[in-house]
């Protein structure tokens, strides 16, 4: 008799645990990236239409644009900077 009522709470335990390990997975969902490059990732917002290069901001984009592609000229969105 005893074993029987132990099932018991170990099945009822067995639903919580998979319940709390669900609410767990969503809310770490719902977090974002949690490591250091997936936040840089996140964080970038600039794209070179030359090369492709993910840059932080429009700034960044329009120097390493009159670095690395000098002889092009000056995309419009970035001349005002």
């Amino acid at each position: 008799r005893v074993e029987g009522r132990r099932k018991a709470g170990v099945m009822a335990r067995g639903l919580q645990k998979v319940q709390s390990q669900q609410k767990a997975a969503d809310k770490k969902k719902k977090q974002g990236p949690t490591t250091q490059k997936g936040q840089a990732e996140k964080a970038m917002k600039a794209v070179c239409s030359v090369c492709k290069t993910t840059l932080l901001n429009d700034k960044q984009l329009k120097e390493h644009f009159e670095n690395k592609h000098s002889k092009l000229p000056l995309p419009d969105n970035l001349k005002n900077l």
